[in-house]
């Protein structure tokens, strides 16, 4: 099953909460709340009900607080950066500040754009900053200038966990604290998003002005639904000056004449609000409270979790003592008052040095555990706890690294971490698997063990239904074995079908003079000559491969490489990872008969016409492919059925349409003289991946070391899914290469590919073993790369290119030792 430590980014939703709200709207007709027929007004009055709920759910009243329902926490932080009165620089009243803690996340930071554009200045305050600012206290006469300031942080950091003090709220409204010593009014925003996840907030004891919330941090569903919560002492005083539909009592159309509605709700709730969203928050509390007992229990359940993993964690070394990570923590995780259930940390090797967080992830993916990795969207404790600098920032920028990409590590320091979180569902079973990955993956040979902690928290609920196993289990646990041996799957050795596409013998002597003509000699020095000893094209992304001996190539790579893909029923590309059998689909090409027949083992072949169809287009977008759109159409029911009776699921077979205006210059080509004619078919990254026998047999013995029987050749070479393979004298050599040519063909080196668990997957069978991406991480020092990427440079020939197998490879040595991997927001080679 799935390990699911990634809480802090969303709760999981229960069956149960589902099965309540679709049998709510079964059983109603909820009409839009603006009308005044018998179904609207049942939406009004239930909205209604549930902005009480939400009111007693944080212990506060009607009288206190209004509820504002937005799209997520970030547009309520947006809307309070709008409405906020701010008094602007430049006038005769002193101006506003905004301050901020910078362990906020990325949405409250970003709300000094906002009051930049209206000409108010933003403050950041470091949290060692704010427990010295009692020393800002401001003399009497000062005391009573009435000029609003704001100032943010969060009740819990989403990036370690910490939770800073509530009492905060009242000592800065009434002066005992002063971010900034400047005169005026504090008002307080508590980013409170990551804390009500799982821990209670007391509104009626720690009264802040604002709080921003997203429900699916709670309930895990509905997403895209929030809210503000703003005291009515403030409200009056916020401005507004778009209006939507709901938001008016009256106004003209042709004079500037508008009044708004007298509710504040309604006055910012810009159009009709997610009514049906809004009416399963309702189930979403009910739910809770059924299965947990309420948040109290969640806070010293969730603890308890993370209290027993930060323990075991901190503990594990390795043989020369050195310790396993470094966890990032502003607390020793005693106290859940103060440390809410968050572990940031980084994996050490046995030196010292980190791994980067995306070979975590990529290995935590092997034993199906999910966790989170980067900065988490708070650059500012990432800076605090990593020791980066803003010139690091700005440096890691120029290399290539953006917020949300897996580019671990830049001169070989961390550009973030790995973050694990638990939620109401986790379980003490969820906290050992973690253990037990960490162990099997740093520490393989050590007798390590983990002990049941007899002192994790059980939350006492009278009844927990059988969709919810999990999360009262812990008194039905026993005592985890050691790290028992790894299964091997089974290596069965590759089939071939090998196919030579011949042009007209006329053409084929006038090619064969154009190449000799247009070969360039060699900047490498000495050696044996390297060849090309296997070309293989996939025409089916993420299927088995069609190995040929001689093939024409087109504007994207391969003719017909990566021109179809398998999609699910919502129209998301499928691939080994989430399918494995999809590599038992073997297609091949009849370029003679301009069909493709694709096979599989107990089903009837089937063909699909290399003409382009020229039926109804849909469009479909695939994160992959540069998350940009590409323009596809469906192959049809026939094909679709196929597909869906071998993969024992809904799906369909869709080709990429012919106008490739919107592939072109999209993908990261540094390092590119031009781009101008670069065009990609499905692929992720480049048009052609090259990798080298000789790495391979290194990498063979390795591997077949570590797991203790021998391996061919031939299936490493199918695990790595290769366009091209070559024989060079040099194992790994192709990695100091800047350009190669290939009989007439010209080739720009992009970068290395970075690999992901699909190398796991035996390639004749469909069954993963989680080894060789350990192997091939042990191997290469901590990094998951194995072969190049290719652009081809277009050629000013007018006779069709040909690759073809036994033809000469001239590499061009690049300047530098190292090559850049092309940036990239996810990992970069599946299928």
């Amino acid at each position: 099953g799935i390990t699911y430590l990634d809480h802090a980014g969303s709760a999981l939703f229960p069956e149960s909460l589902l099965k309540a709200f679709t049998d709510d709207l079964r059983n109603n007709v909820y009409g839009n709340p603006h009308s005044q027929n018998i179904s609207s007004k049942l939406t009004y009055d239930t909205i209604e009900h549930v902005r009480y709920r939400i009111l007693q759910y944080f212990h506060t009243t009607a009288e206190d607080y209004t509820i504002i329902f937005t799209s997520g926490c970030t547009a309520a932080l947006k809307l309070v950066a709008e409405a906020f009165p701010w008094i602007p620089e430049g006038t005769k009243q002193p101006s506003s500040r905004f301050c901020y803690l910078t362990d906020s996340h990325t949405s409250v930071v970003g709300m000094r754009g906002i009051t930049a554009s209206m000409n108010v200045l933003s403050v950041p305050i470091k949290p060692k900053e704010i427990l010295l600012s009692e020393k800002n206290r401001l003399p009497a006469e000062e005391q009573n200038c009435m000029t609003p300031h704001l100032f943010s942080y969060p009740a819990q950091s989403n990036f370690s966990g910490t939770k800073y003090p509530l009492s905060w709220i009242q000592d800065i409204k009434s002066g005992k604290l002063r971010p900034i010593k400047i005169p005026g009014k504090w008002f307080v925003l508590l980013d409170a998003a990551s804390y009500v996840s799982s821990s209670p907030l007391d509104l009626g004891v720690h009264q802040a002005d604002f709080i921003p919330i997203s429900f699916y941090k709670i309930f895990g569903f509905p997403t895209g639904l929030g809210a503000l919560l703003v005291t009515n002492r403030i409200a009056p005083l916020l401005r507004k000056t778009y209006f939507g539909g709901g938001t008016a009592a009256a106004y003209l159309a042709g004079e500037d004449f508008y009044f708004p509605r007298k509710s504040i709700a309604e006055r910012f709730e810009d159009g009709t609000v997610s009514f049906l969203d809004i009416i399963a928050l309702k189930h979403g509390f009910d739910v809770l409270e059924k299965l947990t007992g309420g948040m109290e229990k969640i806070k010293q359940h969730t603890f308890a979790l993370a209290h027993y993993t930060y323990t075991m964690l901190s503990a594990l070394k390795y043989a020369n003592g050195a310790p396993v990570v470094r966890i990032y923590s502003d607390t020793d995780f005693s106290n859940p008052d103060v440390q809410g259930p968050i572990i940031n940390f980084n994996v050490l090797d046995d030196n010292g040095e980190v791994i980067g967080f995306s070979q975590v992830d990529k290995m935590a993916s092997l034993y199906n555990i999910h966790v989170r990795t980067g900065c988490f969207c708070n650059t500012g404790a990432c800076q605090m706890h990593l020791n980066i600098s803003n010139g690091d920032i700005q440096r890691n920028l120029q290399a290539g690294h953006v917020c949300g990409d897996d580019i671990d590590l830049v001169d070989g320091r961390p550009t973030g971490s790995v973050r694990i979180s638990f939620g109401y569902m986790s379980s003490f079973e969820d906290a050992q698997t973690f253990l037990k990955f960490i162990i099997a993956t740093r520490l393989p040979e050590s007798d390590t063990e983990i002990p049941f902690q007899s002192s994790v928290t059980k939350l006492m609920t009278e009844s927990v239904p059988d969709d919810h196993p999990s999360f009262n289990n812990a008194d039905k646990l026993s005592l985890i074995p050691r790290i028992s041996d790894r299964e091997l799957g089974n290596n069965s050795s590759a089939t071939k079908t090998t196919v030579s596409w011949q042009p007209p013998e006329a053409e084929a002597e006038s090619i064969r003079a154009a190449v000799s003509e247009t070969a360039v000699p060699t900047c490498r020095r000495g050696g044996k000559p390297i060849t090309v000893t296997n070309i293989y094209l996939y025409p089916i992304k993420s299927c088995s491969a069609f190995e040929v001996t001689e093939w024409p190539v087109g504007i994207q790579g391969l003719l017909y490489d990566r021109n179809w893909m398998v999609v699910n029923q919502n129209g998301v590309c499928m691939t080994q990872k989430q399918e494995p059998r999809l590599c038992l689909v073997n297609p091949s090409i009849d370029l003679k008969k301009k069909v493709m027949v694709i096979q599989a083992e107990g089903m009837d072949p089937i063909s699909v016409s290399l003409e382009e169809n020229t039926g109804k287009e849909t469009v479909i977008c695939e994160s992959k492919v540069c998350s940009h759109r590409v323009k596809t159409y469906d192959c049809g029911e026939r094909i679709a059925d196929w597909f869906s009776l071998f993969l024992g699921r809904p799906c369909r077979l869709i080709r990429q349409s012919s106008d490739m205006k919107n592939r072109s210059n999209q993908k990261n080509t540094k390092g590119l003289a031009s781009a101008t004619n670069i065009s990609l078919s499905l692929v992720n990254e480049a048009q052609y991946l090259l990798i080298n026998v000789a790495s391979i047999l290194q990498l063979k013995e390795y591997i077949s070391a570590r797991l203790e029987e021998p391996l061919e050749i031939e299936e490493l070479i199918q695990r790595f899914r290769a366009n091209i393979v070559i024989s060079a004298p040099e194992s790994f050599e192709e990695e100091e290469w800047a350009e190669i040519s290939i009989g007439a063909l010209q080739f720009q080196v992009v970068g290395p590919c970075s690999r992901c668990q699909i190398i796991c997957i035996d390639q004749q069978s469909g069954e993963r073993n989680k080894e060789f991406l350990q192997s091939l991480s042990a191997a290469r020092g901590r990094k998951t790369n194995f072969g190049i990427y290719l652009m081809n440079q277009t050629s000013r020939s007018s006779f069709p290119d040909i690759l073809s197998v036994g033809s000469q490879v001239l590499p061009v040595l690049k300047e530098n030792t190292e090559i850049q991997p092309p940036t990239s927001s996810e990992e970069k080679y599946s299928g």
